[in-house]
């Protein structure tokens, strides 16, 4: 079954999507996992491909967006993930993804606005409601 964590971003906008998708996909890549990152669509799968390089001046993650090269461990999508993909979800869009049930573990990220917040509640109980296994971590 699906482990679930919501991770809530500050108020404060200290930290940013981009930033929290880097360090949960820095962290799940030194534990050898391969990460699917869905965003909504293709404008925001580039700006997050342009983050992940420059997330922090020390280091980048290498990744690729979907259908441009399959041999990087992270993947950046705003569709179905790539068929073979099943390890991790990172989920950026506020909306339960059709697909999450088939990853081990699912990262959903939540903006501190009052519309992404009540989406995720939503989802919270969604999820809840289902049996799976949840946790919420503030970042």
């Amino acid at each position: 079954m699906t482990q679930v964590d919501f991770y809530v971003l500050p108020q404060s906008g200290s930290f940013t999507v981009g930033e929290a998708v880097g360090r949960l996909a820095e962290k799940a890549l030194s534990r050898g996992h391969r990460i699917f990152v869905h965003v909504s669509d293709e404008q925001q799968g580039h700006h997050l491909d342009s983050e992940l390089w420059t997330f922090r001046p020390e280091s980048f993650i290498p990744h690729a967006l979907l259908g441009s090269d399959t041999t990087e461990r992270v993947t950046i999508g705003w569709d179905e993930p790539p068929l073979a993909e099943n390890d991790v979800l990172i989920n950026t869009t506020a909306i339960v993804p059709n697909f999450f049930s088939r990853f081990h573990r699912l990262a959903e990220i939540v903006s501190p606005d009052e519309a992404a917040l009540a989406a995720s509640r939503e989802a919270w109980r969604y999820y809840r409601d289902r049996g799976y296994p949840l946790a919420k971590y503030d970042l």
